[in-house]
Formats: structure tokens, C-alpha cells, sequence
């Protein structure tokens, strides 16, 4: 009789005999084909693939001139899998001049993935970034006694002049955001962070080079993987021209010294942007090197925000250089003729409403108008669009055919600047006020906007493009502070005419309002340049001293530069912004400041205007 519960026995046994075969085979295939752990340990112990880091591409100004260029610097890199359990901490510290604390701190902070997605033990990681000299040659004496600790030449960034950090922008280290992002980068990598490093960042970094070297078993170098036929070259980054001149630069930042505000210059043909002043500043060397998170960190405390770019971040009532647009506006929708002439009584007053104006004679029309500031007339022209319901059938309608010629000015939404973080500011529409009032609004209840003030929100940058744009009688080309790329054509967004949808015969109308004004107007202070320059001033009406706001451009035929300066509680835009605009008109158009406007310039810069206080 057959033993049924042996046979099964020996089934089972043999069952589990296969089945732990089969679990081997399987981890076996993990590890050897599936898995490259010993294919990483295995290449990590004969090869040291090293990154050769391209220079980044250099900067000059329009004429040339050197901005930023490149600089050694040595960073230390660790393989974790070499470094393990074979260093002297103690002596790596006192080479370093870095506590164990701080050294105990760096590698839980590599390690940590979360921080550091890209972490491997297998390849080189970034323990400290940036050596200088000194400090290289110390530790490259005694760096044969650290194990899996080597040398990276870099580059770091260096400024010719304290000027243009916020078109410069700055270099640092790629956060794990950045690494996701983009897989060119792993940890340790730098990136532009701000300004035309970030803008232009693909075309300045160039592209990574590597060498596969050899080593023998004790982890000695032995030279190139089969004579450096696998290894890459780095390729250097590519060099930018940019629009701005460093000498007219140099100049607006020495105005805008202790001062709130921003200067902006643009070529009206091209479009590109000859200065972009943000006061306060900072110099851009302040950024480089292992002080910058420190430096950071008090710039950004700093109650005045010099980090912030106020020429595009920067939102302001434009004041009466708002009024431009305005008589463009009222006189291409047939609201008013160059002859219609409105009455100014000390300002507009009508129905218990008054706006308030300085004094000069009534009535006048367009031309006279524009010249002397005068409230009353740009408030009528506003009433009366808004209600014109004939023409417009509705309140709302008009409001919003009154909003698509401000959009076709380049106000609104941002121009499209080649920098990082513009603003659009505020144009509003009608459901903007059917909101705020409850569909019971008139041209009334908004007038304000007539004269640059209410809800109109306004950057600097897209102030000085009114300019260029009256210019150029009708059209502008989108701002940009690249005049070049190496190698490279300018992006058609650059080389496109925008159209407003405003005449050319309300610009002709304009420019000689704007030349009035230069001529024995608000802006009379530019009557003796010995070029023909037009301008508009505005006072920006404030909670404290109001700001001081002037926009204009020269020649007046076939101009060169439109300017806008904004100088925070600065005034009357005669006090500050006239004299400001057209020092930097004289210095872009003859090359140079006459001895008397150098003296005028010397006494704008040391005039100091102090914020929260009377004082001025």
C-alpha cells in the first residue's frame, strides 16, 4: 500500500526547492540587469567622470564697453562612496577653517534628498562652493590626504562698475525647484537668478564638457579613458550686447542718489532701452561670492526695497503725463477738435465736483493745454466722451472704447521686457466700475482718471514707451535691453511696430503741445539745450509730498531718446523731473554734459529727499 503522506511530503519539499530557486534567479536578474548599483560601484571604483564647466558668456554695453565678466573660483566636491569612514575630520576642519559643527551640518544637508533630489553616493557632489586662492592652495596641498574630496574650477561673476544691477541681475546656486525643472542643472550648478542672467539664461550658460578618467585600484589617477576619445569639450556660453549705455547709466544712478524713484531711456526707433535707473540700488559685486546670502538677507530687510526694480515693478500714478494719451484719445474719437477750447476756473467745477488747477489763462485749447498742465481741459474732454451715449450708446461702452486706446498705448499689460517680474499696472474698464459702483457710475464719478490719478496705475518703463510712442508719431517697438546675441538674430517680438489706434494727426497736435511746454511751459527748464527737445511734467498727487514725474524726448524730428523720470515725493514735476530728463537727454544726444549742466547735475545728486519727514 502506497505511503500517500510521504509522497506529498516530498511534493512540498520539492515545491519549496523550485520556488527558492526561482526567488534567486529573479534577484540575481534584479541585481545584474535591472538593478545598476554594481554597475555604479564597479565604474565609480576604475572612472571619475568630471564636469568641465563652460565660462559664461561675458556682457558689454552698446558702445562695447566690458560689464560682466568671469572670474576663477574653486569649489570642493565629495564622492560620499569614496569619502566614508576614511577621513580625518579634524585636520579636514582646520584646513577648511570650518567648525565640525558646520562641517557635520553640510553633509546631512547633501544627503538630505528632499533638499537635494539629485543626491548620489556614487558621483561628485558640491560641499563648498566659491574658494578663494588662498584657501585653494592650502587645501590643494593636502587634499591627497582627504579621500573622495576633489577640485572644481569655476567661474564666478565680477562687475566692472557698481552700476545696472537690476538689468544685471545675479548668479547663485540652483535651488532643488530649479533642478527639477530642468535636468541640464544637478546640485551645486549655478543659474541666473534675476535681470538678463535670468532672461537670457540658456544662451550665457553654455554647455556642460566632461573628462572620463581612469583610476587604479587604490583610487589614483591614471589619465584619460582610452586617450579622452569619450570625453567632451565644454562649449562657452554665449556673449550679450546690451542696449544700454553705461556711461548715461552711470549718470542716472548718480541722480537718483538718496532718492526713491526710477529713470527709464529708450531709443524710440529700435525700441531698445539706452538706461533703466532704480534708486535705491545696490552694487551688483555684492552678490558674488560666499558673503551673497548674508547680503541678500540685509537687502531684502531694507525697508526702502533695493532689490525691487521700480522701473517695471514699480506701480505709480502716471500725473499729468497721462494727459497725452488723453488728447490723443478725445481728439482721434472727433470729442474734441485741435480749435475746442474748455474753461478753466482755477480747475473743473461742475455739479459740486472740483478738481482743482493752478492758474493760467482760460479758455484754451489742445496745444495751449497740454503745455500748461491745465486740469480743467483733459477733465471736460473725459466728461464729455463717457457721455457721449449717442455715440457710444452706453456709458460702459464709451468706458471701454476709452480702455482700448489706452491697451493699443502699451498700457495695461506688460510690454513684454526681456527682464524678469514686469508689472502690468492698471488700466481700468467698465466692469471694473459696474463692480465698484454698482452699475451707478458717470464720467463723473471717475474724472480723476482724465488727469493720470484714481485707480490709473502706470510703470516707469511704460511711461518713457508714451514717449518713445509720441515719438514715433503712432507706433512703438517693444522695449528690450539685449541690443544682441552672440550668434544669435533678435527675437522678432523686438523688431515688430506696435500701432496705437490714435491719429497721426492727434500726434502731430501732441508733439507740439509737448514742444509749447519745453518752450515757455511747465517744462520751460528745456528750453536752453541747443536741441530741440519736447516734454510733459506731472505731479503725482501722494498721501505725503507728491511724486515729481516728467516725460519727453529728443529732437523733436527724428528723435533719438525718450525719457521718464519718476523721483518719489519729489514735487512738482518741474523740481525734479524736468531737470533730471533733460540732463540725460544732453548726455545721450552730445555724448557729454556741458560745464554748467555738470554743476547742475552735481547739485541734483547731492540733494537729499527724506522719506517719512517734512524735510526735503
Amino acid at each position: 500500500m502506497r505511503d500517500y503522506e510521504l509522497e506529498n511530503r516530498r511534493y512540498v519539499i520539492g515545491g519549496v526547492a523550485v520556488l527558492i530557486v526561482i526567488v534567486y534567479i529573479i534577484r540575481l536578474f534584479m541585481l545584474q540587469i535591472t538593478s545598476d548599483d554594481y554597475k555604479k560601484s564597479a565604474d565609480s571604483n576604475a572612472f571619475l567622470k568630471k564636469i568641465e564647466y563652460p565660462s559664461r558668456g561675458i556682457i558689454t554695453d552698446r558702445n562695447g564697453q566690458l560689464l560682466v565678466f568671469n572670474q576663477p573660483a574653486y569649489d570642493i566636491m565629495v564622492v560620499m562612496n569614496e569619502a566614508k569612514g576614511r577621513l580625518d575630520t579634524l585636520e579636514f576642519c582646520q584646513t577648511l577653517g570650518i567648525t565640525r559643527e558646520e562641517f557635520e551640518r553640510r553633509m546631512n544637508t547633501m544627503q538630505d534628498r528632499s533638499k537635494n533630489p539629485g543626491y548620489s553616493r556614487f558621483t561628485q557632489q558640491l560641499f563648498m562652493s566659491q574658494l578663494s586662492d588662498k584657501d585653494f592652495s592650502v587645501f590643494q596641498e593636502k587634499m591627497f590626504r582627504f579621500p573622495g574630496f576633489y577640485v572644481q574650477r569655476r567661474t564666478v561673476r565680477q562687475y566692472q562698475y557698481p552700476y545696472a544691477a537690476h538689468i544685471l541681475g545675479d548668479v547663485a546656486e540652483v535651488s532643488p525647484a530649479e533642478i527639477e525643472a530642468d535636468d541640464y542643472y544637478q546640485p551645486g550648478d549655478y543659474i541666473g537668478k534675476l535681470g538678463v542672467e535670468r532672461s537670457y539664461e540658456k544662451q550665457l550658460r553654455g554647455e556642460k564638457g566632461m573628462q572620463i578618467l581612469l583610476r587604479d585600484a587604490h583610487g589614483r589617477i591614471q589619465g584619460h579613458y582610452q586617450d579622452g576619445r569619450f570625453d567632451r569639450q565644454p562649449k562657452p556660453g554665449k556673449n550679450l550686447t546690451l542696449s544700454i549705455d553705461s556711461k548715461l547709466q552711470a549718470l542716472g544712478e548718480r541722480l537718483l542718489e538718496n532718492k526713491i524713484g526710477s529713470i527709464v531711456a529708450i531709443e524710440p526707433s529700435t525700441g531698445e532701452v539706452l538706461c533703466m535707473v532704480s534708486s535705491p540700488s545696490y552694487d551688483p559685486q555684492l552678490m558674488v561670492g560666499r558673503e551673497r546670502s548674508k547680503n541678500h538677507r540685509l537687502l531684502s530687510q531694507n525697508p526702502q526695497k533695493p532689490l525691487l526694480n521700480r522701473s517695471i515693478m514699480g506701480l505709480y500714478p502716471p500725473g499729468s503725463t497721462f494727459k497725452t494719451s488723453q488728447g490723443l484719445t478725445f481728439m482721434s474719437e472727433g470729442i474734441i477738435t485741435p480749435q475746442t477750447a474748455y474753461g478753466c476756473s482755477h480747475g473743473f467745477v461742475y455739479k459740486g465736483l472740483r478738481v482743482g488747477c493752478h492758474g493760467h489763462g482760460s479758455p484754451l485749447s489742445l496745444v495751449p493745454a497740454l503745455s500748461t498742465s491745465c486740469n480743467g481741459y483733459f477733465c471736460w474732454g473725459l466728461y464729455h466722451m463717457i457721455g457721449a451715449t449717442k455715440k457710444y450708446g452706453s456709458v460702459q461702452n464709451a468706458m471701454n472704447t476709452w480702455r482700448d486706446y489706452m491697451v493699443s498705448m502699451g498700457f495695461g499689460y506688460p510690454l513684454g521686457i526681456d527682464l524678469p517680474g514686469e508689472k502690468r499696472g492698471l488700466i481700468p474698464n467698465a466692469q471694473y466700475y459696474d463692480k465698484a459702483y454698482k452699475g451707478s457710475w458717470n464720467g463723473l464719478t471717475i474724472i480723476s482718471i482724465s488727469i493720470g490719478q484714481g485707480e490709473v496705475l502706470l510703470t516707469p518703463l511704460q511711461i518713457a514707451n508714451l514717449g518713445a510712442t509720441i515719438a514715433n508719431r503712432g507706433y512703438y517697438y517693444t522695449p528690450h535691453v539685449v541690443k544682441k546675441v552672440q550668434g544669435e538674430p533678435l527675437d522678432s517680438a523686438f523688431t515688430t511696430r506696435h500701432y496705437s489706434k490714435a491719429t497721426r494727426d492727434s500726434y502731430d497736435y501732441v508733439v507740439k503741445g509737448m514742444r509749447s511746454s519745453a518752450l515757455g511751459g511747465t517744462c520751460k527748464a528745456l528750453a536752453h539745450y541747443d536741441f530741440v527737445a519736447c516734454g510733459k511734467t506731472g505731479t503725482a498727487q501722494n498721501r505725503g509730498h507728491d511724486h515729481s514725474v516728467f516725460m519727453g524726448f529728443a529732437p523733436m524730428d527724428n528723435p533719438q531718446i525718450a525719457v521718464a523720470v519718476y523721483v518719489e515725493n519729489g514735487g512738482w514735476g518741474a523740481t525734479y523731473g524736468v531737470p533730471i530728463g533733460g540732463l540725460i537727454m544732453e548726455q545721450f544726444i552730445r555724448g557729454r554734459l556741458s560745464e554748467a549742466s555738470e554743476a547742475k547735475a552735481s547739485e541734483i545728486q547731492h540733494k537729499i529727499i527724506h522719506y517719512g519727514s517734512s524735510e526735503r
